[in-house]
């Protein structure tokens, strides 16, 4: 079972590993792909640029034990590199909201892409988010 999630990674912590987790359990021969937001992207959502370039956030979650595959976001949109991956399931984490989000099922459909969408549960947020270990917005 092929299953997405996505995020901007600039640390891996807890937070990220629990989401991982979550994400994996979901079917059986779990096979967990994730998308890491490209710089463009993450700082027109985010207002600012992610700390470490997409490079790096790429390679360091392609190496982290719990992912199977991690592919680049799309600079503009994200259908186009969803398509290309072929999930059953998008997992999206219990804070991930916006245009992208919102329209995501709809969008899907639109596309053609069949796929499931499940929201994951948080994992203490209030000490596992990458602004609050950070110690500000640039997280």
């Amino acid at each position: 079972m092929r299953i997405m999630v996505f995020g901007t990674f600039d640390m891996i912590h807890p937070g990220h590993e629990d989401f991982f987790r979550q994400a994996r359990s979901i079917g059986p021969e779990p096979h967990l792909i994730v998308s890491v937001a490209r710089d463009s992207a993450a700082s027109r959502h985010r207002g600012f640029r992610p700390r470490y370039d997409e490079a790096a956030r790429l390679a360091d979650i392609a190496a982290h034990p719990l992912v199977d595959e991690a592919v680049l976001g799309d600079e503009v949109g994200y259908l186009s590199h969803v398509m290309a991956a072929k999930p059953d399931i998008i997992a999206l984490g219990y804070d991930q909201h916006g245009e992208y989000v919102d329209d995501l099922e709809r969008d899907l459909a639109a596309a053609g892409v069949t796929c499931r969408v499940v929201r994951l549960a948080p994992f203490k947020p209030e000490i596992y988010k990458t602004s609050k270990l950070y110690g500000g917005r640039n997280g």
